[in-house]
């Protein structure tokens, strides 16, 4: 049993899609390469133009992956209680769902298509990742505690899209948890339905997407 499964009905839980300690390896050697790149291309132009132009050669070519790399690895969404909190290189945001002003999936198809809920609150947006999935329904989605907390949260807002949202998310949670093939999981479902639309830009849920995700 994981530190999260005994996490109390108040206490914070990740919802990171992958978790950040499996990331950060990768992301150190993608900065650290990325560095090393520049330098060395930097290293190599200054034999043969001015070191101001070298130097500014290799920033460009390091400095963005590295930048990259270093933001991706401080991102993080938490959520407490009813409040979604978002750490990014710019620093901390926040939002509560229990005061959203809409709340929405979005699927966006692909390769690997993209699940998400977005909420709004007065002018701040927040997206939160609910699942990955490739055509033959391989992927990653949020664990199960994660899925129940969210789906509480949104119990707490007055929008009747918040609770149809929040009714998906349990039926998710009920699917991860007796591990049901892709086919009886409602995020994997919808998907599938954007999919069969032939759609190619990210699509909004409907009403009526949802309640039939929840049969």
């Amino acid at each position: 049993m994981t530190e999260q499964s005994n996490a109390g009905p108040d206490a914070e839980i990740g919802l990171d899609l992958i978790a950040p300690e499996l990331l950060a390896p990768s992301l150190r050697r993608l900065a650290l390469s990325a560095i090393g790149i520049g330098v060395g291309v930097g290293l190599l132009l200054a034999l043969m133009v001015t070191w101001p132009l070298a130097v500014a050669t290799g920033v460009v070519l390091g400095a963005p992956t590295a930048l990259y790399a270093i933001t991706v690895q401080r991102r993080r969404i938490r959520l407490s209680g009813t409040v979604i909190r978002s750490r990014t290189w710019m620093g901390e945001r926040r939002l509560d769902l229990a005061d959203a002003v809409g709340v929405e999936i979005l699927v966006r198809p692909g390769r690997l298509s993209r699940i998400v809920l977005r909420a709004t609150a007065d002018r701040d947006i927040r997206i939160v990742p609910l699942a990955m999935y490739t055509d033959s329904g391989d992927g990653r989605e949020l664990h199960t505690l994660g899925l129940r907390k969210l789906a509480d949260a949104l119990a707490n807002c007055p929008l009747a899209a918040a609770l149809a949202v929040s009714e998906i998310l349990v039926l998710q949670s009920r699917a991860e948890a007796r591990d049901a093939v892709a086919e009886e999981r409602p995020l994997y479902r919808a998907v599938r339905m954007v999919r069969d639309r032939d759609e190619v830009s990210a699509v909004v849920l409907t009403d009526a997407d949802i309640a039939q995700l929840a049969r």
